[in-house]
């Protein structure tokens, strides 16, 4: 960590990624991203077939253990069940081809041309980018494979694709805090339950068997860092709270780079596409990233 990195306050460095994160992730949600991928050909009676699709075609055609090692927190028996199988529906070019549209799709139904339109979401936009292209990629896979995807040149695409290097970059981040902590993928998800960042049942959606996640709870209580319930005791709360900060502390050099004055801009002008975003309904009230809660 440099010195200007460890100068910025981990709370503006949090407030970014709640506002840039639904900016990103509406896409898994959207009804024209279904409609676009039901278009190449997947099956979208559920939502995993074309997320794992979307989230890991700027990786490339890549098989099941690599897009696990950079997922994480699924198990590698439901990635095995999307990937690479994703990649006989349609190519990953085609893929973030598609994806691209359902994000203008998308936006261009919520935020309404007007706002697409108006200088100030040019702004933002521009602003996002020198953010996404601060942000150091070195040991961070998913950030640096979405750095490599050409940008658009209509604003609030721009605005989409910062959004989505900027989360990837931190959530790189985030499994180098993990794997410091020694949590491997079931006990982070086992340990973010315990100190409540939302419900054991949210987390199913990971994949993991209720025989997973009660070898990943006793791992953890022999570790002292679960009660017998499952909660977290003093030193889990410790560990998920040190986590945490460590997750901010490496997420903080975009915003070091940009600086406190466009940082505080940017938040700003991402105010009304948030509201409007998180109004929308499309998001679900509970996530497994704890936003919100942690």
């Amino acid at each position: 960590m440099t010195v200007e990195t460890l100068s910025v306050e981990p709370g503006r460095v949090r407030q970014m990624w709640h506002l840039l994160e639904p900016l990103h992730s509406v896409l898994y949600y959207a009804p024209e991203a279904f409609e676009e991928a039901a278009a190449l050909g997947y099956d979208v009676d559920e939502r995993w077939p074309s997320y794992f699709a979307w989230r890991a075609a700027a990786l490339g055609p890549v098989g099941a253990e690599r897009v696990a090692s950079a997922f994480y927190s699924f198990s590698p028996a439901k990635v095995a069940l999307h990937v690479p199988a994703a990649w006989a529906v349609a190519a990953p070019a085609e893929v973030l081809a598609a994806r691209l549209r359902a994000a203008d799709r998308t936006y261009r139904r919520l935020l309404g041309e007007d706002v697409l339109a108006s200088p100030e979401l040019a702004e933002a936009a521009a602003l996002a980018r020198r953010a996404a292209e601060a942000a150091s990629t070195a040991g961070r896979p998913l950030a640096a494979a979405h750095a490599e995807v050409p940008w658009s040149d209509v604003p609030h695409l721009v605005l989409w694709q910062a959004a989505t290097i900027l989360r990837e970059h931190r959530g790189d981040g985030h499994l180098v805090a993990l794997l410091a902590a020694g949590l491997d993928p079931v006990e982070s998800l086992v340990s973010f339950a315990a100190v409540g960042a939302a419900a054991e049942t949210t987390f199913a959606s990971r994949g993991w068997s209720a025989d997973d996640w009660a070898a990943a709870r006793e791992r953890l209580a022999a570790r002292g860092l679960v009660h017998p319930d499952g909660t977290a005791t003093e030193a889990g709360q410790a560990l998920r709270a040190e986590v945490e900060r460590r997750t901010d502390e490496l997420a903080a050099g975009p915003w070091a780079a940009v600086g406190p004055e466009a940082t505080t801009r940017l938040a700003d002008l991402l105010g009304g596409p948030w509201l409007t975003i998180v109004g929308s309904g499309l998001l679900p009230s509970e996530n497994t990233l704890g936003i919100g809660k942690v």
